[in-house]
């Protein structure tokens, strides 16, 4: 993926963990956990400026507050998912999709972005999710309705799904 460039960071705690967000002018382009699999690099994290003053990360510590409230925001604010191919910012709108509460499978995402044989990936461009959380990748479930990977981890994926809904549906 490629660096993000002009980039302001800010770091948030939360239940599950430190998140790091990051924007760069065209809107929110990150959002990771600090010890989740492939983070940012730290030669990357050194070329960004610290961003309390962003209203872009502003707006991304409120959401990540709300959501650990057990709200359901709704993040209507930029993103920037450049740094991905097209075909995973397919996917990653088609992940924004998925309502809170709710789950869906690899394939249902493969199907919806028109390539219903790219399950694989699919699934990848699902792992690559640079902005976590907010476009929501952790909602999504094995065909048979099992937890499979996250890149904060699978304890992260099941607490983020309690969290969500005790009665979660699969769409």
């Amino acid at each position: 993926m490629k660096p993000l460039l002009h980039a302001h960071f800010i770091e948030v705690p939360t239940p599950l963990g430190t998140m790091t967000l990051a924007s760069t002018p065209a809107g929110l382009a990150g959002a990771w956990f600090l010890d989740q699999r492939d983070p940012p690099s730290a030669e990357e994290r050194r070329t960004w400026q610290a961003g309390e003053a962003e209203p872009v990360l502003q707006a991304g510590r409120q959401w990540l507050h709300a959501y650990f409230a057990g709200e359901a925001p709704h993040w209507s604010g930029p993103l920037d998912l450049s740094r991905g191919t097209a075909f995973q910012q397919a996917v990653w709108r088609a992940l924004l999709e998925i309502p809170h509460g709710r789950t869906s499978r690899y394939g249902a995402i493969a199907e919806r972005i028109g390539r219903p044989a790219a399950v694989r990936a699919a699934g990848a461009a699902i792992g690559a999710n640079p902005v976590s959380l907010i476009v929501p990748c952790h909602r999504v479930v094995g065909a048979d309705g099992s937890l499979t990977g996250y890149a904060g981890g699978l304890p992260r994926k099941v607490a983020l799904l309690e969290l969500e809904s005790p009665n979660r549906s699969l769409i």
